[in-house]
């Protein structure tokens, strides 16, 4: 039986355990985090944060439907800084319930992100061409090719781990969008410093997607090389 599990595990047919990781990626990634819960309070273009868009205050009076869909994922950093906390000071890094409450919170902000990219493959977004190849191949293609492989590779994550590349790929699909939106916006520093910082911050996250990604098929060639 013990041989059985083993090797069923091996073969990519049970996901391993929740593991924490090395304590040093935990504390560079939680630094990235915070940054990006300053993000959600920095002005990201004319002043505006995306607290400014979700509550409305955007100038001109403008502020609709659109400028909360695209300010609210900045907020997932919240659930994102609380995960890398308990990775560093908990024995436990999530329960099932809470996983369900923060994959129903993703999903939420895929959708969210989904409608925001409406305008843009409607032709109704005012962009240039470029633009909104940008938007719509970044803005998709990060949520759809996340997601496929979360499908296709989820007996090979560990489920706080696959939770936390749902909650990036949410928030990496919406600052893709908004990175391109505001990319010429103008303003000194001060006034986009949101800008700058998420420009930075995105890479690493990225980074961890494709890394976990990269180990869940490590595995699995593992097990291949060790089959008799």
């Amino acid at each position: 039986m013990t041989n059985f599990s083993a090797g069923a595990e091996g073969a990519g047919f049970l996901r391993s355990q929740d593991d924490p990781g090395s304590a040093w990626a935990n504390v560079v990634l939680l630094l990235v985090w915070l940054a990006a819960l300053a993000v959600a309070f920095l002005p990201f273009a004319f002043n505006t944060s995306p607290w400014d868009a979700v509550t409305l205050r955007v100038p001109g009076n403008q502020g609709n439907w659109w400028h909360f869909l695209a300010g609210a994922p900045a907020f997932l950093a919240f659930p994102m800084v609380w995960l890398r906390l308990r990775a560093l000071f908990s024995s436990q890094m999530s329960t099932a319930t809470g996983r369900r409450v923060l994959w129903i919170v993703a999903g939420l902000s895929m959708c969210g992100t989904t409608l925001v990219e409406l305008p843009f493959l409607l032709h109704l977004a005012g962009t240039s061409d470029w633009q909104r190849f940008v938007v719509l191949g970044l803005g998709f293609g990060v949520m759809i090719a996340s997601g496929v492989l979360l499908l296709l590779r989820r007996k090979r994550i560990p489920p706080t781990r696959a939770c936390i590349v749902g909650l990036t790929t949410a928030y990496l699909a919406n600052m893709a969008l908004i990175l391109t939106v505001y990319a010429g916006a103008r303003g000194n520093f001060s006034s986009r410093s949101g800008w700058f910082v998420a420009m930075v911050i995105v890479w690493p996250m990225a980074v961890e997607v494709i890394w976990t990604f990269a180990q869940s098929f490590k595995g699995r060639a593992r097990s291949i090389t060790a089959a008799p």
